[in-house]
């Protein structure tokens, strides 16, 4: 596996080093050393330096003038420059599947779509790159009132570990398009694919080196010190809302603006009327794809009393189906958790719920079969009848476990799932429409799908309510969030009337 990474990197990143990409070039970190490790077997394949303060600021000082030239062309080159990142995406998209697989633990399936997805974004925004525009106010005075968007300038934008080169395209794209420059900092434990596909970025005839830095570093080094630089103007964080409150609390000391997508505990809702066996296949997609790891992941199944029964028995026996195994093979739907840390935390979890009164109906913990590789496997694992107000079904897992709740009327459905502070998504399932449309309606969510789980799309805005942040990062609600409104006043009147003063 290592040896394989190595022809990868070389294939993908200038002279196959690790470390910042900054205008071109990898420069090495400053700091402690961190430690790549494969999630399949728990062994270290890589390490490089924490990048620290002095790279950071090389990565600013690129990115000034990188963002003057990018906005000095003309609004349909940078949408040209943008639509040719997407066809040398598409044209890497196995090694950089592959790259991800190896490094992160996701299954091959998953990662070459995903990376087909990053190429979808940079297409969708380089579609609206032209067509960004402000609108005349009809004021009460003599004056032409027109608006302008305007780029905030260098972005800071911090991305985790579940989804390293998906969130990388999701916030890379709309922020380019919107004419910013972008410093991404990858999580530390999952680099790799977010300084490919910066290297990209750079071959992209029409993108100015420095307009796209990628950072291989710490959050409480690196990341601190982009989050608090000067020249920051926006900082977008990705991750758990402990850290988002956090970084943005570090924004905001500068008066910097930040957007937030976060965690959360969303609610599957399944009525006795829905189409059971499309809602058993939606249940273990919702919750099992990615392993669980996953923000919108369905982690709250919440089961109509009088189909709860028949329904868990038959989530249980296709759970227990599942292809499960390592990343590289084909067939694998569920592959390791990403890193030590949170498969202990996932089977701590499980355990407490389990002692507090929840009945395991699948999984658990670790295959017997997998428990000798070093690898962070757990199985894809129900727990049923979770009384609403206990801690599995309040607090976000990031693992591939449900927790299977009860409930026997819509307006206790609603109730349960409301009864968390995370709003970011859910879903019904049933064949009455009116009570789709009005469960839809009620539940605090971002995003809420009927008869349908996990579906998402660059053209389609995304972001949470509550505690799972604020924002949107997709659509062209995003390019709202990446631009400020500048209003200009122009006189029109050939005498205008002075309102203070004397006229010299």
């Amino acid at each position: 596996m290592t040896d394989r990474i190595a022809e990868l990197l070389s294939s993908l990143l200038p002279g196959g080093k690790v470390g910042s990409y900054v205008a071109g070039e990898i420069l090495p970190g400053t700091g402690a050393q961190l430690d790549l490790v494969n999630p399949a077997n728990g062994q270290v394949f890589l390490s490089f330096a924490d990048a620290g303060a002095p790279v950071v600021q090389a990565a600013m000082e690129a990115a000034r003038p990188a963002q003057r030239a990018w906005m000095a062309m003309s609004a349909a080159a940078r949408g040209r420059a943008m639509w040719e990142v997407a066809r040398l995406v598409r044209a890497h998209v196995k090694e950089l599947a592959e790259l991800e697989t190896l490094s992160a633990g996701k299954p091959i399936r998953d990662t070459m779509g995903e990376v087909g997805k990053v190429a979808e974004m940079f297409e969708y925004y380089a579609g609206w790159a032209d067509k960004l525009h402000g609108e005349v106010i009809p004021v009460p005075t003599t004056h032409l009132n027109y608006t302008r968007p305007e780029p905030f300038g260098t972005v800071v934008q911090i991305t985790p570990w579940n989804a390293p080169i998906f969130t990388a395209g999701w916030q890379i794209a709309p922020a380019i398009c919107a004419g910013n420059a972008v410093v991404l900092k990858p999580s530390e434990l999952t680099p790799l694919t977010s300084l490919a596909l910066g290297a990209i970025c750079d071959k992209a005839e029409g993108i100015p080196r420095g307009l796209i830095s990628i950072l291989a570093g710490g959050g409480p080094t690196t990341g601190a010190a982009a989050v608090s630089h000067p020249d920051t103007r926006l900082v977008v964080f990705v991750g758990s809302a402990e850290a988002g409150a956090q970084i943005a609390a570090a924004a905001a000391r500068n008066i910097v603006p930040s957007l937030l997508e976060l965690g959360g505990k969303s609610a599957n809702i399944v009525f006795a009327d829905a189409d059971l066996s499309r809602a058993v296949a939606g249940a273990q997609a919702a919750i099992f794809g990615g392993a669980g790891q996953s923000c919108v992941a369905g982690s709250r199944l919440l089961v109509q009393r009088s189909a709860h029964a028949e329904f868990v028995a038959r989530l249980a026996n296709a759970t227990n189906r599942i292809p499960f195994g390592l990343p590289t093979d084909p067939a694998t739907q569920i592959g390791p958790i990403n890193n030590r840390r949170q498969f202990d935390k996932i089977g701590a979890m499980v355990k407490e719920a389990t002692a507090a009164g929840a009945s395991l109906a699948a999984g658990g913990g670790c295959p017997v079969e997998f428990q000798s590789t070093g690898g962070f496997f757990f199985a894809p694992t129900i727990l049923d009848s979770v009384a609403p107000d206990a801690a599995i079904a309040r607090e976000e897992v990031f693992g591939p476990v449900l927790a299977v709740l009860p409930f026997d009327t819509e307006e206790e459905a609603v109730a349960i799932a409301n009864s968390t502070p995370f709003g970011l998504a859910g879903a019904v399932w049933t064949q009455d429409v009116a009570r789709a449309h009005r469960v839809a309606g009620a539940v605090r969510a971002g995003t809420f799908w009927v008869n349908s789980y996990k579906t998402i799309n660059v053209a389609s805005p995304f972001g949470g309510f509550g505690r799972s942040g604020f924002g949107r990062s997709s659509g062209r609600e995003a390019l709202a969030a990446y631009t400020q409104t500048k209003s200009v006043w122009v006189e029109t009147a050939a005498a205008p009337a002075v309102a203070f003063g004397y006229v010299g």
